[in-house]
């Protein structure tokens, strides 16, 4: 092995370790829940020291937070095929949706043991809390491609803020996701189909001067909402204590 092929095979070698200790972290808290998962039982279980795993992910937190990040990629992979050869906003809009529950499917049940962590505003896994920041505006981002490429006429006042809205409205439909017991989850796409067509029809009526002063009200309430979450995602530092299982 030459000098300049060491850097390249270490690095190889690190992505495989730290994609082995995030699926061993995915299977353990399927079936432990993310509560009764801890790193030491992580690093145990993947074969690897403790001080590895923290080397790779500096906490739980961590692991779910890399866990997001590669579900985001999978949905980019399963919409790119749709955002480029189409442009009608609903057809988009529709792909950007199914593919995210599609892409999610095989995370159903983990999904809902980690809602009940998630859903505390001042837990870092809130989708509205400042370590969620970076994949918040990448999803939001998705969701601004999807109205740049689309044909629809969009009023400048709703246009800058719809990307937004948009995200909002696919955290509906995934939490209604977590909790559909129906087979295959055919609820959650049956209301995506629905409520896909409304959203779209909103957006065209939002297009006629009679109803640009409701639009910019609820534009209002929408940065009033925002605010909140973002208070309410403030996590209490104090309040955090790492598990002594964890500890080195």
């Amino acid at each position: 092995m030459t000098p300049a092929t060491l850097p390249t095979t270490r690095t190889k070698k690190g992505e495989q370790t730290k994609a082995h200790i995030l699926e061993t972290a995915l299977t353990m808290f399927r079936e432990r829940g993310y509560e009764g998962t801890t790193m030491r039982a992580g690093a145990t279980e993947a074969g690897v020291s403790l001080g590895n795993a923290y080397y790779y992910f500096e906490s739980k937190e961590h692991l779910i937070q890399a866990f997001y990040e590669r579900s985001h990629l999978d949905h980019l992979a399963a919409c790119a095929d749709a955002l480029e050869n189409e442009v009608d906003l609903r057809n988009r809009l529709r792909a950007v949706i199914r593919a995210k529950l599609s892409t999610s499917m095989p995370y159903h049940r983990f999904s809902g043991l980690l809602f009940k962590t998630a859903a505390d505003p001042r837990s870092p896994l809130n989708p509205f809390s400042d370590e969620s920041t970076p994949l918040r505006r990448e999803s939001t981002e998705l969701f601004a491609e999807v109205v740049r490429g689309s044909s629809a006429r969009i009023h400048p006042d709703l246009e800058l803020h719809l990307p937004k809205l948009l995200w909002i409205y696919q955290m509906g439909i995934v939490l209604f996701w977590i909790h559909d017991t129906s087979p295959g989850c055919d609820r959650s796409y049956r209301l995506a189909e629905r409520t896909v067509d409304l959203i779209v029809q909103l957006i065209k009526v939002a297009n006629f001067p009679p109803m640009r002063p409701i639009t910019r009200l609820a534009l209002n309430v929408l940065a009033d909402l925002e605010d909140n979450a973002a208070l309410s995602a403030t996590p209490d530092r104090s309040d955090q204590r790492q598990d002594s299982d964890d500890e080195e």
